[in-house]
């Protein structure tokens, strides 16, 4: 029998425990599948949870001692079951039996064998996987130039693009990244510690460290959070940023998301207002982007496009014929979901062969279109650009002009030490995501700024936003799953702007293929199957190829008072002040997203959907996570924003900001192809492309 150190002669009642949550049947139990294995490794991360499992562990065994009785009857019987700490422990039991065997809780992959589901494409992988990566132009501290043409912080889209055409332009280039550069095969494969996982570890894509703190401040209250905690809002911190394990979805924004106060006017307690760019000047870059990047898409796409895609979209299975013809019943128009993969063969990466783990991890065949494998790769190839990997950028050094002159940057050798350097440019591009881009502007005050760089206006860190989602999900007699990866394949954008009442709207769009833990979390928290006993379990193998979700990004009303300051008391691990989050989503969101709910509710229900549940609500604090946006705004008078048209900060004629953060809205879909496109139209400019 396995042992857990520390919790000795309770490891029986432990054992009695897990195979409550999931008892044996034609599959084995949750001990007998290594659960124990699994909580040993899981507190062994996390061991600041030990003493809630032990507090539990005790509560059973001394309840079950007082009746007499076995463990099972006396926990049925009893509150216990009905406790925040059961509810916690059952998920997080069934965390381990249905992830990845290498957890140690889903031995010889039971669970998986039950539900009928693997990693691998229905028809096994074309090739053998990860596919040999180039390796990147990487320099260490030692060999930094005391000056570059151009330091670019962050290699995410927006800073991948700016030093691909800055390089370009016969440029010296430093990017530097906070993160590291993870092999393909570390990000592929780990279904609990991916960035879009929520179940308390840290994210493989980083950041790592669990000193890396933020600060989230939701009234008078103020919590030190770690990345593994809801209301941190993460994001990869890795060598192309978000975009190495992002869902890849290609949406543009639409001409009326520019123009939102002048549509709507300005919601009471918000800080609506317009881009200083329209639609048409971004359009030619929206184009460019999809035919340097590679989108895969269908011919019709959007309405307001100019140019059709690259590519044709990659495979569509029964759902998508199913939910098609649910709309067309409905009146409702869809289109193919564009997706940032390649359908077929294209650059030298090879097409997708519909894999069943693709947001939140790193494509094993380089199917997958981001910063690292695309625009990065192009700068390197220059030989003019060069990566500092898990660096962070501290702040902005300004000379006795006023005038950005170096980037003072902090890190770690190898056995721990921490060095500090500056290193001078003639020009700086700032793209570490919207909250570590306020983050570094704020803790770069000086004498002539003691606010914070282009802060003067106090605008650095206001108007953070990102998408707050609502949907539904259906259950279905029938198997209406093939499980033939990405899975987004169809949307409908009725609700983009045609939401009566409402400011925005959304657009509703089907799910990734799902991971098995992953829906055991959906049904559960949905209410359509139990959390623990042998109803979950079977619940589990029969729903799994039954189930369908919806789900939908809403246009967000943008708040001054929900932003990115810095907390003068809490430091990460580097010695360098923390990110502080604070705000509250707006009252026209919340309605827009219980509107976007109920019509996904509606199409579940009219394509046969004979159980259905709302998903929708919102925790406490601000709006972020991976589409974070808006904390340093563009605009046309310095007074209201942090950059001007050209994403130039005001006050800084060397000083860029090309991330999302420069949104002032930020569309009713995903931005990261309006973040490439306009890190192309802001940086042909700088390089005079």
């Amino acid at each position: 029998m396995a042992t857990i150190d520390g919790f000795g002669d309770q490891t029986v009642w432990l054992e009695a425990m897990v195979d409550l949550v999931i008892p044996a049947d034609d599959f084995p139990s949750a001990s007998r599948a290594g659960a124990l294995a699994f909580l040993a490794g899981y507190l062994g991360e996390r061991p600041d949870l030990r003493s809630r499992l032990d507090r539990l562990i005790s509560s059973c065994a001394t309840t079950a001692l007082e009746v007499g009785s076995e463990l099972s009857a006396v926990i049925v019987d009893s509150t216990i079951v009905d406790s925040e700490d059961w509810r916690w422990f059952a998920e997080l039991v069934s965390a381990g039996y249905y992830s990845d065997p290498a957890q140690g809780g889903n031995a010889d992959a039971a669970s998986w064998r039950m539900v009928d589901w693997s990693p691998a494409p229905a028809g096994g992988w074309p090739q053998e996987i990860p596919v040999p990566e180039p390796p990147p132009r990487t320099v260490q501290v030692g060999q930094l130039r005391d000056r570059y043409d151009a330091i670019v912080i962050g290699s995410g889209p927006g800073g991948g693009v700016a030093a691909c055409l800055l390089a370009g332009s016969g440029r010296r280039v430093l990017v530097v990244e906070a993160g590291g550069w993870p092999a393909t095969a570390e990000l592929a494969i780990d279904q609990l510690r991916n960035p879009r996982s929520d179940w308390g570890l840290l994210p493989l894509t980083g950041p790592t460290n669990g000193a890396d703190l933020r600060v989230l401040e939701v009234g008078p209250d103020q919590r030190r959070l770690r990345s593994y905690e809801p209301g941190w809002n993460n994001n990869a911190v890795t060598a192309g940023g978000g975009s190495r394990v992002y869902g890849a979805q290609a949406w543009r924004f639409e001409p009326r998301d520019f123009a939102m106060a002048s549509i709507y006017g300005v919601p009471d307690g918000s800080a609506l207002a317009d881009w200083p760019i329209s639609y048409d000047d971004l359009e030619p870059y929206y184009s460019q982007a999809e035919q340097e990047l590679g989108v895969s898409g269908s011919r019709l796409g959007e309405r307001f496009r100019r140019s059709h895609f690259p590519m044709p979209p990659v495979r569509s299975g029964p759902r998508h014929e199913l939910l098609r013809a649910a709309a067309e019943k409905l009146g409702w128009t869809t289109v193919r979901v564009p997706l940032l993969v390649n359908s077929r063969e294209r650059d030298g990466r090879a097409g997708c062969p519909g894999c069943r783990m693709c947001v939140g991890f790193a494509c094993p065949v380089d199917a997958k279109a981001g910063s690292q494998n695309t625009v990065l790769r192009r700068a390197f190839a220059t030989g003019r650009a060069e990566i500092l990997l898990d660096t962070r950028a501290e702040r902005l050094v300004v000379d006795y002009r006023g005038r950005v002159s170096e980037v003072a940057l902090v890190g770690r050798v190898a056995d721990g030490r921490v060095w500090r350097r500056g290193v001078a440019a003639k020009e700086f591009v700032v793209a570490g995501g919207a909250i570590e881009s306020a983050r570094l502007l704020l803790n770069s005050a000086h004498d002539g700024e003691p606010a914070g760089i282009g802060n003067g206006a106090d605008q650095v860190g206001r108007h953070l936003q990102g998408h707050v989602y609502g949907g539904a999900v259906g259950i279905f007699d029938d198997e209406v799953e093939d499980l033939v990866g990405p899975g987004p394949s169809l949307a409908t954008h009725d609700f983009r702007h045609q939401m009566p009442g409402i400011v925005g709207g959304g657009i509703l769009v089907d799910e990734f293929v799902p991971l098995p833990a992953n829906v055991y979390r959906m049904l559960t928290e949905a209410g359509l199957i139990p959390r623990w006993g042998l109803a979950s379990k079977q619940g589990m193998r029969r729903l799994l190829r039954r189930v369908l979700r919806v789900m939908g990004p809403i246009q967000e009303v943008t708040s001054a008072e929900s932003r990115v300051r810095v907390d003068p008391h809490t430091y990460d691990a580097l010695g360098v002040p923390v990110a502080r989050l604070s705000g509250t989503v707006h009252a026209n969101d919340l309605a827009a997203q219980s509107v976007i709910a109920a019509k996904a509710y509606e199409w579940l229900v009219t394509a046969g959907a004979t159980r259905t549940a709302l998903l929708e609500g919102a925790a406490p604090g601000p709006s972020a996570g991976q589409h974070q946006a808006g904390t340093c705004r563009m605009g046309d008078d310095p007074r209201r924003s942090v950059v001007d048209p050209w994403c130039r900060a005001w006050g800084h004629d060397n000083l860029w900001v090309t991330d999302a953060s420069v949104h002032v809205t930020n569309g009713a879909a995903n931005p990261v192809l309006t973040v490439f496109a306009n890190s192309y139209r802001a940086m042909s400019r700088l390089a005079g492309t």
